[in-house]
């Protein structure tokens, strides 16, 4: 079974780490920054600051900071629900999400999305969307309209492996191979589609094979592993924009927290979780920092620091805001008239 073969693939000595010292902080301020926003998210759930649905990404880092270091500015993203770090790892702010997971107007989505609906046209960044792969015919429709309009840009689309099953991944799939469309699907293989395992839900669990069936490219790769991560989705990225065709990568991951708060986590053992940890993404690229001398315990004191610094401004941004005014509770039902 594949989640066997993950486990039972033993620990590989680390390449010597590509680009230089400012590069490789860079990554570990990253993952480090959506670890402590997750853990503080948690927290700050079980006081009911955050209410709704809260689903946490620690575990997952590499991927999205991986990934994103392979995109330019102009470039779409569309993410899952499980999406504060694919937004971090873009760049949107710390304190707008929080306040949108408060449900202030100083929110992203003006404290109307919560968790599960960030948003930010600045960086592109097109949600956060709640329906098991709902993100996929959007990731394709950006593409057609930039391809259309001649944008010399891509759209990457993360989704689970779960989103596969779906009827919209095979649409999505059979028409961006059809119409040629720059789409960077990364597909992020945590192994369980909320509590159902992979080999459960998938009569075929090579789903690099899936995509080949609708003449989609595809790889995988080690999504514990920032620095393959990067790699791999720089690779992809330009097979994208070279090619000007869809690209599937596969990355090989694992959630150490349940699906939800909700989740009381039947469907797995103690022990997979505890044996999946010593994978732990972020701790693993310190201890490689350090075995090179990049990184020093001072470094690293610093960096969390300045990480828990910036995540209690953004706690205290969400707490100073403002809830929205009943009375405007019905506006944006309907698109508001442009001043002449």
């Amino acid at each position: 079974m594949e989640s066997r073969k993950i486990l039972e693939k033993k620990a590989k000595p680390k390449k010597k780490l590509v680009g230089h010292k400012q590069h490789t902080l860079h990554l570990l301020r990253k993952m480090l920054l959506i670890r402590r926003f997750e853990e503080k998210a948690g927290e700050l759930y079980t006081l009911l600051k955050i209410r709704g649905f809260l689903h946490l990404y620690i575990g997952e880092e590499a991927v999205a900071v991986g990934v994103m270091e392979a995109l330019k500015p102009e470039d779409a993203v569309v993410a899952t629900y499980r999406e504060h770090g694919h937004a971090l790892a873009r760049g949107m702010s710390a304190s707008a999400i929080m306040a949108e997971m408060y449900g202030k107007q100083e929110g992203c989505s003006r404290g109307r999305g919560g968790s599960m609906h960030l948003f930010d046209a600045l960086t592109r960044f097109y949600g956060g969307n709640a329906i098991v792969g709902g993100g996929l015919p959007l990731a394709a429709g950006l593409a057609l309209a930039d391809k259309m309009q001649r944008k010399p840009r891509l759209t990457c689309c993360f989704f689970g492996e779960g989103a596969m099953a779906e009827g919209e991944f095979h649409e999505t799939m059979n028409l961006s191979a059809l119409w040629q469309l720059p789409v960077l699907f990364v597909c992020e293989n945590n192994l369980y589609a909320m509590g159902t395992a992979l080999e459960r839900s998938e009569s075929v669990t090579n789903l690099i094979e899936k995509t080949k069936a609708y003449g989609v490219e595809g790889s995988s790769v080690d999504g514990m592993d920032v620095v393959a991560v990067e790699g791999a989705a720089k690779k992809a990225a330009s097979y994208v924009r070279t090619q000007q065709r869809p690209y599937f990568l596969e990355c090989k991951t694992y959630r150490f927290r349940a699906h939800s708060m909700f989740d009381a986590e039947l469907y797995r053992s103690k022990s997979e979780v505890e044996t999946w940890k010593q994978k732990d993404p972020i701790t693993t690229f310190i201890k490689s920092l350090k075995d090179q001398k990049i990184i020093t315990k001072d470094v690293l004191n610093k960096l969390e620091r300045e990480i828990s610094q910036e995540i209690q401004q953004a706690v205290d941004f969400a707490e100073q805001g403002t809830w929205e005014p009943v009375e405007e509770l019905s506006r944006f039902v309907y698109s508001e008239p442009k001043p002449l």
